[in-house]
């Protein structure tokens, strides 16, 4: 059995995009299909379509959506690389930049005028994504030139604005009620933001760390030496924020990790950010993340607004491992928007090979329920 799809980079990560009616007519559960596929559990995914990083090892299942207010829906998808698992429980905001893309691409939605607007909706948290696609003349332009932090080719630009993000997957901007809270991990009192907007993320200071925050460079070889410490922030955070019964169960992509500070003097950025992704540092920052941390800015009493002082302001610049992510905020019609450009394109279109063994295994479940 084979199945399509689409190889496409969104913003820093890239992801292999399905279309939902191919993977259903598999028969085969998602959560047994898309590891297989992608070659896990192995730390390289060798036999497999994955990437073997938390930012290569991502699905997208799309559909036209039967809402006449959505244009697209999507699922998102991050599979495990260590483990033959898949994690349900947040979305990518990078790898929300390819829908729009493949939409017009694949005829779903017509180009129209110099920007052309796709309404998406993210199933896994029920976020609202307004994405806007650059179409000049009524058509996505021959050859791509749009360029971002991160990534040295240009692409098409994509602009992703989150309507209402906050409490999308607990229900609350701030989970616990409280702008901080003091976690007590490894003999050590540890300042936490618990922020739920785009996904849930906790947000933790350099300097507790131990990091040199005037040496935002020096951050990534201090950060690996202290990850089994922050991965138990993070599981005792699920637990806080209620994504989570005990800290074993707690899930390996949500709550997302970020560690702030403020920004060296004079460099132009309003806080620099690493953020852990799948238990190692992201090489960017998580879009979502950055919608939690533009939004965390904002809240007073926070660790981002303690950085970020003064009246909150149109726009946020993250310094991150890529470069500098700006996010921005509107209010209009009594909502919010929180936005951020990222570029897109299509790698390659492809056919997968189903594995033998599980194609056999769907056949016979099928013989026998027909039985």
């Amino acid at each position: 059995m084979n199945i399509q799809a689409e190889w496409m980079r969104g913003g820093t990560s890239k992801c292999w995009v399905f279309e939902s009616e191919h993977l259903e007519q598999t028969e085969i559960s998602l959560d047994e299909l898309l590891p297989r596929l992608y070659g896990s559990p192995d730390p390289r995914q060798i036999d497999g379509v994955g990437g073997a990083t938390s930012t290569t090892s991502k699905a997208v299942i799309l559909r036209p959506s039967t809402d006449a207010e959505i244009d697209v829906e999507y699922t998102f998808a991050q599979v495990g690389i260590e483990e033959a698992t898949v994690d349900w429980g947040s979305n990518c905001g990078n790898c929300s930049a390819v829908v729009g893309l493949y939409a017009i691409e694949h005829g779903w939605v017509a180009p129209e005028a110099d920007v052309t607007r796709i309404i998406t909706r993210n199933t896994n948290t029920g976020q609202i994504i307004i994405q806007r696609v650059d179409t000049p003349d009524g058509a996505l332009p021959i050859v791509p030139q749009a360029q971002m932090s991160g990534v040295v080719r240009p692409g098409y630009k994509v602009g992703l604005g989150f309507r209402d993000p906050a409490g999308k997957t607990t229900g609350s901007l701030l989970p616990t009620s409280n702008p901080t809270d003091t976690l007590r991990i490894d003999g050590r009192n540890w300042t936490v933001s618990m922020i739920d907007a785009g996904a849930p993320v906790v947000v933790v200071r350099a300097e507790d760390l131990g990091l040199d925050t005037g040496n935002y460079d020096s951050w990534m070889a201090a950060v690996e030496l202290q990850l089994g410490t922050l991965d138990e922030v993070r599981r005792e955070a699920a637990v806080r924020m209620g994504l989570a019964a005990t800290l074993g169960q707690a899930a390996r992509a949500i709550p997302k990790l970020a560690i702030v500070a403020a920004p060296e003097e004079g460099s132009g950025n309003d806080a620099n950010a690493m953020m852990l992704s799948m238990g190692k540092p992201h090489p960017a920052l998580a879009i979502t993340g950055s919608i939690a941390l533009t939004l965390g800015a904002r809240t007073p009493g926070t660790v981002l607004s303690s950085i970020v002082p003064g009246e909150p302001r149109a726009t946020l610049r993250l310094r991150t491992p890529a470069g500098i992510i700006e996010t921005w905020y509107e209010e209009r019609d009594g909502s919010m928007t929180i936005g951020v450009e990222r570029t897109a394109r299509s790698i390659a279109t492809s056919t997968i090979h189903l594995p033998e063994s599980l194609g056999n295994v769907a056949g016979a479940e099928l013989a026998t329920a027909s039985r």
